[in-house]
């Protein structure tokens, strides 16, 4: 009982490593969290779970290996999802503008604000072109899903079960810890806070840009 619930934990935390680092999923939740609130973030999150679950599948056929085994996949997929950020980048931006600049309505909120949430879509298309997420599937990924067992020396002789259910629905459990709790504490915040929401929305379309730029580059097989 007790191995079953470190290896429990074990798929928490895996979940964490995936969804906690700041980058393109993290700006769009954030941008959706503070222009929107609590509801369009956790959607946001949402549509990056599901591609992870996408991601899940496609890994125990196989599929997400010819990421690895064809550059010129890689390659494409960079170039993609570099564009795609770029766009979105611009978005977040104009969002960004209406509801904090001087679009924005007596009470703070802009057409933006207002505006019909699309952080679902974004998120799960982002997600499923982003070259790092399918490599993290091919590395800490492969441990989730491959059968064994291993009994690191700080956990006292208890063992963690790899390809177990308990570790799969632990790491999509620490998905949606994250998905939940990341938009509660931006809102949380940015409630307390006035200058927060703007500088998380202006913030999050210069990761995006930043992150676009980046996938480009990697896309052209330049070294950097």
């Amino acid at each position: 009982m007790l191995n079953a619930v470190v290896s429990g934990l074990a798929g928490v935390a895996l979940g964490l490593s995936l969804a906690a680092p700041p980058g393109p999923m993290n700006a769009i939740i954030a941008e959706e969290s503070v222009l929107r609130g609590w509801g369009s973030g956790f959607r946001a999150g949402l549509g990056a779970l599901s591609a992870d679950a996408c991601f899940f599948v496609l890994a125990l056929l196989g599929v997400v290996a010819v990421v690895r085994d064809v550059p010129v996949v890689q390659q494409a997929l960079f170039g993609f999802g570099g564009l795609l950020m770029l766009y979105f980048a611009y978005g977040t931006a104009n969002d960004a503008d209406a509801a904090f600049g001087g679009d924005a309505a007596p009470d703070g909120a802009g057409p933006a604000a207002r505006a019909e949430s699309k952080g679902f879509r974004k998120a799960f298309v982002l997600a499923l072109t982003n070259p790092y997420q399918i490599l993290w599937w091919l590395t800490a990924g492969v441990g989730l899903l491959d059968p064994g067992t291993f009994s690191p020396d700080a956990l006292g002789g208890l063992t963690v079960s790899t390809g177990s259910p308990i570790i799969v629905v632990g790491f999509f459990g620490g998905i949606a810890l994250w998905v939940i709790g990341f938009p509660a504490a931006l809102v949380t915040v940015g409630r307390r806070v006035d200058s927060f929401a703007p500088v998380v929305a202006y913030l999050s379309a210069l990761v995006l840009a930043l992150a676009g730029a980046s996938f480009l580059w990697k896309a052209t097989g330049i070294p950097a």
